[in-house]
């Protein structure tokens, strides 16, 4: 029975680092937790298999959020609110925009790129 729940546990944690998600630790949330995810944006992943393989060894977090429309700043206010700073702010071109956060947990680099009609906004840093 011990074995059984052991193995269960493993599938678990194992079907996490290979599904589409790998990246959510909390799903629903923005930042591990960190907030509520705001309605009208839908989490991602980045494919890449560094992105997956630095954030399974814990050298890194990183969360992609998807929202229709050009929608740069529209996390910024919640990590404000939730005890993080902006440190910098810079529309590096249309329809990209980056920014550094630093709070509770360290930095977080702030990226935001239009794709189509919709913005990608991704958040990376140390866990």
């Amino acid at each position: 029975m011990l074995c059984a729940a052991a193995a269960l546990v493993w599938l678990k944690t194992e079907r996490r680092w290979s599904g589409a998600l790998y990246c959510i630790q909390q799903p629903g949330t923005l930042w591990n937790g960190l907030a509520p995810l705001p309605t009208g944006f839908s989490p991602e992943c980045p494919p890449s298999s560094t992105y997956r393989q630095e954030v399974r060894s814990g050298q890194s977090r990183v969360e992609s959020y998807r929202a229709e429309g050009w929608q740069p700043k529209a996390l910024l206010d919640v990590l404000k609110s939730k005890g993080y700073g902006q440190t910098t702010d810079d529309p590096i071109s249309p329809g990209n925009y980056a920014a550094f956060l630093e709070g509770p947990s360290g930095t977080v680099q702030y990226v935001a790129s239009l794709e189509g009609t919709q913005t990608v906004t991704t958040l990376s840093g140390r866990p």
